[in-house]
């Protein structure tokens, strides 16, 4: 129910989520074709896992590299406009995506348009996160953020079977185009946003002064972050759950090991929609433990790496495609725990004027570890061969535990510190 409320107090807000409803039921429908038409052009080749490798990693290199931009752009300009530029550049490559679906011999430009898409969203999404505390009262952040992080979740569940059952019955360019109108969609209800000058989550906060637009630069947002290693703290959350990425294993399972329906698209769907309803129920069930503060959602965060491990340890035991979409609900749980309070713990410890660039650092460095994890996945799936895919996923639950171990350390180093600067304070 406080979800409901929130949507229905805050219009702002229903907007924007609203928004990113639709254009995320897009973006699922093309992963899912996409995944699938690479897979079929490149059967029998020598070279598919490098191949989906390949596919994942042009979604994750373009944002990587424009990560220092667009923080900067989102923490210098008009974030709502820098929105719908963003959602319109994407309808129109989307649309170019059309010209792959004729032949094997477009493969190459299947990673070209991907590339430009996600050279445009590396703009989208830290603008988004920054927005959601301008619009958001302080103590909505985490019911926001909840919220826009189940959605991106549903989506993945309700867009990978919606985009599966599209593809078998209408084919590639249908989904595609209805992917672009997703964007258009989206850019149009952002448009009736309305984005108060004052952050809402800093009303009854003490003033402060802002820092001038032109010192807005990347470098000073890594001297912020240089002084307050807590807030660097929280940028480890994203980066090192992925260092064990499930993508590619996910789909290489749908297309090879368990295959349901033309191409796989059947299985693959199922498999990508568990992942969504792991990520949904994730922080629902961990929301009930949180009282909103910070040291409470560092501790979550301890129980979504833990999670992440077990989803691996289930998934390599998995014998049937359905205990498989349980291990991947696990799975999924634990990475949407940490990527929700991740967020809302930078949302609430750090000054309007750095949110863009360090959301942007944010995210780059979950994009650079995702990269290499993605990349390795590959090269390791074509070097073993089908028979041994399973000992893959053996070595990400031990792998898994490394980010875990580090995290509960750094934890217990900020709660000491924390500690001794509380007692020295009331002296």
């Amino acid at each position: 129910m406080q979800y409901i409320r929130l949507i229905r107090s805050n219009r702002d807000f229903a907007r924007l989520w609203a928004a990113q409803l639709v254009s995320l039921l897009g973006d699922w429908f093309s992963t899912i074709v996409i995944s699938a038409l690479i897979v079929s052009y490149t059967e029998g080749t020598g070279y598919q896992g490098i191949a989906v490798s390949g596919f994942l990693i042009a979604r994750m290199i373009p944002p990587l590299l424009m990560r220092p931009l667009a923080g900067v752009l989102a923490d210098r300009f008009d974030r709502k406009g820098l929105l719908i530029i963003s959602d319109l550049l994407r309808a129109l490559v989307v649309l170019g995506l059309l010209f792959t679906t004729q032949s094997p011999d477009y493969l190459p430009l299947i990673y070209v348009f991907v590339v430009l898409q996600f050279l445009v969203s590396s703009i989208f999404e830290p603008a988004r996160n920054v927005i959601m505390p301008s619009i958001l009262y302080r103590h909505q952040l985490v019911i926001g953020n909840t919220l826009s992080s189940i959605t991106w979740s549903a989506m993945l569940a309700v867009g990978a079977i919606a985009g599966g059952l599209v593809a078998q019955a209408f084919g590639t360019q249908i989904a595609l185009v209805i992917d672009a109108l997703t964007f258009v969609l989206s850019a149009l209800l952002v448009a009736t946003v309305v984005v108060p000058e004052v952050p809402r989550s800093e009303l009854g906060q003490p003033p402060r002064k802002a820092q001038d637009k032109s010192q807005r630069t990347f470098a000073d947002g890594l001297r912020y972050l240089w002084r307050n290693p807590q807030t660097a703290a929280a940028l480890f959350v994203k980066s090192g759950q992925s260092i064990t990425s499930s993508d590619t294993l996910l789909i290489i399972y749908g297309t090879q090991v368990f295959v349901v329906g033309e191409q796989g698209v059947a299985s693959m769907a199922l498999l990508w929609a568990a992942f969504g309803v792991g990520a949904v129920v994730g922080p629902l069930l961990t929301n009930r433990f949180s009282d909103d503060s910070v040291p409470v959602l560092r501790r979550l965060i301890s129980v979504g790496f833990a999670l992440i491990v077990l989803g691996w340890l289930l998934w390599g035991l998995a014998p049937s495609l359905e205990l498989l979409a349980l291990a991947v609900v696990v799975r999924a749980m634990g990475g949407s725990v940490n990527w929700t309070y991740s967020s809302v713990i930078i949302q609430q410890i750090v000054p309007d004027d750095y949110l863009g660039r360090v959301f942007s650092l944010d995210f780059a460095g979950f994009e650079f570890v995702q990269s290499i994890s993605i990349l390795a996945f590959g090269l390791l799936i074509d070097a073993a061969g089908g028979d041994t895919i399973a000992h893959i996923v053996y070595l990400s639950a031990l792998v898994a535990v490394l980010p875990l171990l580090m995290w509960v350390g750094v934890v217990r180093g900020i709660e000491k510190r924390e500690s001794a600067e509380a007692v020295n304070g009331e002296f």
